[in-house]
């Protein structure tokens, strides 16, 4: 598999002053309890998606460098409405190639092609596994030792997902938890956020994958998970759903077997380095 040019990139951070505090200091600590309870987080988003949200809209594009030409053109009433813009037509593709396996969302990718018990991610003595993603260690067998990708999203990015093939929904639910930052901020400082946060998961069976156990995981100031598919029936491409204001993480797990995943992005997260890939780009193959 071809390697991807520029692979890495150095992260701005939205709010990282306020991050560094919350999990860096004794104060920010004891507080943490109240800002990662979901109902501050959808009280934020609520305020994000107020008419006088959008006045901050300019500035954040500015600040952050968002290329605006990417996106479809429009009059965005709220700051989240601008938050789960749309790219233009053909700005991002999935390839047609049946054995290709494409990045469901775009963001800073981690992934390892076998899940143990002895594997750390996404830092070191942190230990995930399908049971604990899951919330059932039922659900979780088709998933032992199979690979693992992890999809960070930060607030500047583009915060739609979407399907990484074509077939059909077997099952769909929810699990109750906090809403901790995903930022590297948070996650080397609190290593179970992954378990431990919010998270809706659908289990798929996909045309050349096999299962897969898609699963969106909340985040602090995350006002809302949004599923915009119906149906049971998917096709490769198709939008998913969206994430509200926040950053957030799309976590995929697959059968063993079925995923040999890119060699370029397997190299970076041997040493904890992210790679920035861009929705649709091929991650994986049969």
């Amino acid at each position: 598999m071809e390697s991807r040019k520029k692979c890495e990139e150095t992260e701005k951070v939205y709010g990282d002053q306020l991050l560094q505090w919350a999990y860096g200091s004794k104060l920010g600590g004891h507080l943490l309890s109240f800002l990662s309870r979901p109902e501050l987080s959808r009280l934020y988003g609520w305020i994000q998606s107020s008419t006088f949200s959008r006045f901050k809209i300019n500035r954040f594009i500015k600040d952050f460098h968002i290329p605006m030409e990417d996106y479809e053109e429009k009059s965005f009433s709220s700051f989240n409405d601008f938050f789960i813009r749309k790219f233009r037509e053909g700005k991002r593709n999935f390839s047609s190639t049946p054995s290709d396996f494409c990045a469901p969302a775009e963001g800073r990718y981690l992934a390892f092609d076998r899940i143990t018990p002895t594997q750390t991610f996404p830092v070191k003595g942190t230990y995930l596994k399908a049971s604990d993603l899951l919330g059932d260690n039922i659900k979780a067998q088709p998933f032992m030792e199979g690979p693992l990708v992890i999809a960070r999203l930060c607030p500047v990015d583009y915060h739609r997902f979407h399907f990484p093939d074509s077939g059909e929904v077997l099952e769909r639910y929810t699990i109750s938890g906090e809403l901790h930052s995903v930022n590297p901020i948070a996650l080397k400082t609190k290593e179970d956020i992954f378990i431990k946060n919010e998270r809706q998961v659908t289990i798929l069976k996909t045309k050349n994958f096999g299962k897969i156990a898609f699963i969106e995981v909340g985040a602090m100031m995350v006002g809302k998970i949004v599923q915009t598919y119906s149906g049971i029936q998917f096709f490769k491409g198709q939008e998913k759903g969206y994430f509200l204001f926040g950053g957030s993480t799309v976590v995929i797990l697959g059968e063993p077997g079925r995923l040999r995943m890119s060699s370029d992005i397997l190299e970076k997260s041997k040493n904890n380095q992210e790679c920035f890939i861009k929705l649709g780009e091929v991650i994986a193959t049969t």
